[in-house]
Order: C-alpha cells, then sequence, then structure tokens
C-alpha cells in the first residue's frame, strides 16, 4: 500500500519553519550553479552566433586564432581574383584583408585597463558581415538572411581620417568610447564616429577601422586574415581545397561561421569552476537537507509508528520520506532559478583566452540550463533524505508508539 503524495506535501508546509532554511540552503547553490553556466552558455552562444557560411576565413597554418596569423600582400594578391570568389554588384571580388591588434584602454568601472580588439577591414569588410545566411528557402532557393552587424549611432568610418567605429556594449565599458571622443593608441589618436551592435555576436566585442590605415598606425606589415565570399557549396569545397593543395600559400581555409563555433575555449574553465562551486556547496546544502529530514523523523516517531500499524510497510515509509526531501529541494531548485533569472540578458565580459582580450557577451540562461538546476535540486534532496528515510523506517513500531 503506498502513501499518498499528498501526504508528503502537507508535511513540508506543515513544518514550514523546520524545512524553510533548507529550502533557501537549496535555492542559492541552484541560483550560482544556473548563473555560473549561464555565463559560459552566453560565451559559447556569442561564439556560434558569428560569421555566414558564406564567407571562408583563410588563415596561416598552425596558428590557433586571427590573432597570431599572418597573411602576406603578395599571398592575398594571388587569392584576390581567383574565380571561386563571389563578385560584387560593382563586378570587384568580395575579399576582406583584415589586421587584428590588441591596445590598452581604461575601464570606466575603476582606472584599471583592459585589452580591447581592434579591427582593421578592407571597404567591403562591413558589408560581408551585415548579415548572415540561415538557410535557404525551399521554393525559391534564395538565402534567408538575419542582421549581423549594424550601425546603430553615428556614421561609419572614412579612411585616412584616423577614424573608428567601437560597439556599443564596448562603449558602455571603456572610457573614450563616446560618439566624438578620441582615445589616444600606438602614438596616434582615433576618433569614435559611430556605434556598431553585432546582434550578441563576437563583433560586439571590438572596434572597426579602415584595415590598410590599421597597418600603418600600427606598424604591420601583413594582414592577420583574408574574408573571402563564395557563391555556392561547390566553389566553398573547390576554394578551400585550392588553398590546402597550393604550396605557394601555406595558409589554411575554415567557413567563418566553423571557426567562431571552435574559439569556446574561453568558456570551458568557467563551466569547471561552476561544477566545482555546485559540488562544494551542494555538500553543504545535502548536509542541510539530512538536519532537517532528521528532525522531521524525530518530530514524528509516533505518525510513523502508527503508519505502521496500519498496514504500511518499511519500503514504503523509506520511499515516502525521500519523495518529501526531493520535493523540498525542488522547492528550493525552483525559487534558485526565479533568483538567477532577472539576470537572464544582462550584458558583461570577461577576458578571451584565444586572443586575451575583452569579451562581452550576456547571460543565458536557457530551459536545459533550468532543467539542469531543477534536476541537481532534486539529486541533492534524494542525498540529504537517504539517511534519516532508513532511520523512520527501520523504528521498531513499538517504541514509534509510545514515544511523546
Amino acid at each position: 500500500m503506498a502513501l499518498p503524495l499528498s501526504y508528503n506535501i502537507r508535511n513540508v508546509f506543515v513544518r514550514w519553519r523546520a524545512t524553510l532554511a533548507t529550502v533557501l540552503g537549496v535555492a542559492l547553490v541552484v541560483a550560482v550553479f544556473v548563473l555560473v553556466q549561464a555565463l559560459a552558455a552566453g560565451l559559447e552562444k556569442s561564439s556560434r552566433n558569428t560569421g555566414d557560411p558564406r564567407n571562408v576565413m583563410v588563415v596561416r597554418k598552425g596558428s590557433t586564432a586571427e590573432s597570431s596569423s599572418q597573411v602576406t600582400r603578395e599571398q592575398l594578391r594571388l587569392m584576390l581574383y581567383w574565380p571561386e570568389i563571389a563578385k560584387s554588384a560593382a563586378g570587384s571580388p568580395l575579399v576582406s584583408a583584415d589586421v587584428l591588434v590588441l591596445i590598452s584602454l581604461p575601464r570606466l568601472s575603476n582606472t584599471n585597463e583592459s585589452h580591447v580588439l581592434v579591427r582593421g577591414i578592407s571597404p567591403v569588410g562591413a558589408e560581408m558581415r551585415a548579415e548572415v545566411e540561415e538557410g535557404r528557402d525551399r521554393k525559391t532557393g534564395e538565402p534567408i538572411l538575419r542582421p549581423q552587424v549594424t550601425l546603430i549611432a553615428g556614421r561609419w568610418f572614412t579612411p585616412g581620417r584616423r577614424e573608428v567605429v567601437a560597439s556599443g556594449k564596448l562603449a558602455r565599458r571603456f572610457g573614450g568610447m563616446n560618439i566624438g571622443e578620441t582615445f589616444k593608441t600606438a602614438g596616434h589618436h582615433l576618433t569614435v564616429v559611430g556605434w556598431l551592435d553585432g546582434a550578441n555576436s563576437a563583433f560586439d566585442s571590438e572596434v572597426w577601422m579602415d584595415g590598410d590605415e590599421a597597418r600603418g598606425v600600427f606598424d604591420r606589415e601583413n594582414y592577420s586574415s583574408v574574408l573571402l565570399r563564395v557563391p555556392d557549396e561547390a566553389a566553398l569545397h573547390s576554394l578551400t581545397n585550392r588553398i590546402e593543395t597550393e604550396k605557394r600559400l601555406p595558409l589554411r581555409a575554415v567557413q567563418e561561421s566553423a571557426y567562431y563555433a571552435s574559439q569556446t575555449m574561453t568558456a570551458m574553465p568557467i563551466k569547471i569552476l561552476g561544477y566545482f562551486l555546485a559540488t562544494a556547496m551542494s555538500i553543504g546544502a545535502v548536509f542541510a537537507a539530512m538536519n532537517t529530514m532528521y528532525a522531521n523523523v524525530g518530530t514524528r516517531t509516533r505518525e510513523i509508528g502508527t503508519l505502521r500499524v496500519l498496514g504500511f510497510r518499511r519500503r514504503t515509509i523509506l520511499f515516502s520520506f525521500i519523495v518529501e526531501g526531493a520535493f523540498l529541494s525542488l522547492l528550493g531548485g525552483v525559487l534558485g532559478c526565479i533568483l538567477a533569472y532577472p539576470l537572464h540578458g544582462y550584458s558583461t565580459g570577461t577576458m578571451s583566452f584565444e586572443s586575451f582580450s575583452e569579451v562581452v557577451f550576456q547571460f543565458r540562461i536557457t530551459p536545459v540550463l533550468v532543467a539542469k538546476g531543477l534536476a541537481f535540486s532534486v539529486f541533492v534532496g534524494i542525498a540529504g533524505s537517504l539517511m534519516p528515510a532508513l532511520r523512520a523506517s527501520r523504528l521498531p513500531v513499538i517504541a514509534a508508539l509510545k514515544a511523546v
């Protein structure tokens, strides 16, 4: 004969004073777990949300990131007019030779400085990153596009005038980034003339300027990478094969979207930290749940004896107390997710382990993370209830009925 679930639920609410501390303890553990994992999810989303499958990024063989790559001007000229490269409406090849440079800027929140990534792009570089192909229409075969980089304030930079366009999210974190302001780097003053929005992509962490001007300002002879646009998948395979087999080009080619999707190393330490904190804090939460359940057993000794007299078996009582502990912790898990949710979409930043620059991203509390948090809370409740439940199920009937 099984005990009705309403019995356990009623006990949790009737003895609310004894269970409140456990619920709050579990809630804090789940909130920390969800928030730390939301950081990692935001970082991964920022990387996976970047790049267009129509674009091919060319970097030096052996380099793990654009910032450690070099593409010479001779190599660029060799690639410039390959037949696999798409053309613009004016008939010019869609190619952007980029320069990536790290500069130091002061934070608005304190006097410390942090590295910011400056990207020098070719005249068509902004056009190639303005929209991203998400698929193709089944009827017409036309690409389905979504905005990626848009100008949200001011204007685009004019080559040769020491002008830059900064990410609007970076501007809220660093000094000298407001429109019309200037900042000094490499002995030159650069003027911010506009703000861009990267649609929660890696471009939200960058400052853009003209590529050839960036080479002059930062004394760079070569480029960091080259971005090529291909018209279709056949051209993509032909282009990558050409680059891989061309002996004069010690370069490698990868789809832009695939390149950024692989740049998720920064999220891994945060994930590990989240699991470590959750493990450490869950030990305390398990003991809190165990203490509460032992107190429940102590105050319900006669009640347990009565249940045995009514015909309920030991395993039924054992299961009943475990269910009660799991439900108790589930309440804490729900509360923890509610406490964490206000930070969903909150913009923050950290250092990228790929480029060692500031990377801006948002907390992302996904349904999967909420499910993980709730499952984690149930585990804490079961672990904390097991020993008290065993004690309750093993109480002698006569002794239990005589208890005061």
